[in-house]
């Protein structure tokens, strides 16, 4: 069967977006893929529809859609993410004596991949197959905190979209920017109490060969035994474990 045009042209949008560290205006797209420029302005309208791309009025340009992400997630959930994470999330756990877990970004929820439980440690919240609002988890916030403003902007519209589970987190989108640049700061993602009461976690993300942040890894243990300094060291030991799965996915 022959190629069909439009479709192509579709994925060219979609491919040049991903490959973008800022969103784009539609007059470099059209230059850059050598559209027309109706014909861009059609695909994108088309796209946007669809929610594969989302529009940032402010800035007159175009970035990558919450629909992407949905598509991206479901991917990462094919057992290929879990096998190459599996063994170094174990090695983790050996490490620190906590529980770990994987998660990844479905819309603006995470869902949890995989868990590794530590001996002696109770069970948590965090297993296999559950989803917590992302902007209050550590694992959605580290990686939350490596996408654009504007997709974070796309994955919370309004004031309904900031569920909260212990009434702590941020309510706004101004409170979430804030909260991801000290996580981009500190360089690691953390809450407390947020999620579970009298428990904390830390979390880094691993990258893909984009750079696109596929997955977040965290450990979660009692907020009362481990102070400031001891999870930061507990961050380092994490964010071992994100460089060794982003390489493992072809990333840095």
């Amino acid at each position: 069967m022959g190629v069909v045009p439009a479709a192509e042209q579709a994925l060219s949008v979609l491919r040049y977006l991903g490959g973008q560290a800022s969103p784009m205006p539609a007059a470099a797209i059209s230059r850059d893929l050598r559209l027309p420029r109706s014909t861009t302005y059609h695909l994108l309208d088309t796209l946007m529809r669809a929610g594969f791309v989302v529009h940032v009025p402010e800035e007159r340009r175009y970035a990558l859609g919450v629909a992407v992400y949905e598509l991206a997630s479901g991917y990462s959930r094919q057992a290929s993410l879990q096998r190459v994470a599996r063994a170094p999330l174990a090695a983790l756990v050996d490490r620190t004596g906590q529980n770990a877990h994987l998660a990844i970004m479905h819309g603006s929820d995470v869902v949890y991949v995989i868990e590794e439980r530590a001996a002696g440690r109770p069970p948590l919240i965090t297993d296999v197959g559950v989803r917590l609002p992302a902007h209050i988890t550590a694992s959605g916030r580290a990686i939350l905190a490596r996408l654009p403003n504007a997709q974070v902007r796309a994955l919370y519209p309004n004031a309904s979209a900031f569920v909260l589970r212990n009434e702590l987190g941020p309510r706004s989108l101004s409170a979430l920017r804030q909260l991801l640049v000290i996580t981009r700061q500190r360089g690691y993602a953390l809450e407390d109490g947020e999620v579970t009461t009298e428990f904390a976690s830390v979390a880094t993300a691993a990258c893909d060969r984009t750079g696109h942040p596929v997955a977040a890894v965290a450990l979660t243990f009692p907020s009362e035994e481990i102070d400031d300094r001891g999870r930061a060291r507990l961050a380092e030991q994490v964010a071992r474990t994100t460089a060794e799965l982003s390489r493992r996915l072809g990333g840095a």
